[in-house]
């Protein structure tokens, strides 16, 4: 009896440590519109997305290097990156520098990290996953971050394990 007690307590202290460890840090944060996505096959042809910036969809079948961008990405093979579970960050080019050098930090050296301009954003910076959307006013918000931590490589990415390197363009 005592051994089976003992393997009790060290099975649920296993089962505790499993969760612990592939749990997602935090949550979502407030704020995030989601998105059904329903279909993600590969086309050479220009997509009409019903996002600005497009959260999924149909997309180019080669995927937008990840890294930071000073200028525009073609939608369609930023979203081949989303697809392998890439965050988009999109900022409006006309920003104060220290806005655009922080979504900068927060893609250089980073996995599955993409950051470019865009045009038209509904506001100055829009940080997009596979199927979830979040709207700043600025880099600074904390939620910027939640929103990486959560989604980078995260629940709603449909080709889990895909690379997001080997793809096209030179981020800086």
């Amino acid at each position: 009896m005592r051994w089976l007690v003992i393997g009790g307590i060290v099975l649920l202290a296993g089962l505790l440590l499993v969760v612990l460890l592939t749990r997602r840090p935090g949550g979502p944060p407030d704020g995030v519109e989601r998105y059904d996505v329903a279909s993600r096959d590969h086309t050479d042809l220009p997509v009409q997305y019903p996002q600005t910036p497009p959260v999924g969809g149909d997309h180019a079948p080669q995927w937008q290097n990840c890294g930071f961008y000073s200028g525009p990405v073609r939608n369609e093979n930023a979203v081949h990156s989303m697809e392998h579970g890439a965050v988009w960050i999109t900022y409006k080019r006309d920003q104060p520098q220290d806005q655009i050098n922080r979504i900068r930090q927060l893609a250089v050296g980073q996995q599955f990290v993409l950051a470019s301009e865009y045009p038209d954003l509904p506001t100055n910076v829009v940080v997009s996953a596979w199927g979830v959307q979040l709207k700043l006013d600025n880099a600074d918000d904390p939620r910027l971050e939640q929103f990486i931590n959560y989604f980078k490589q995260g629940p709603t990415m449909p080709e889990p394990g895909a690379p997001c390197t080997g793809g096209l363009g030179t981020p800086r």
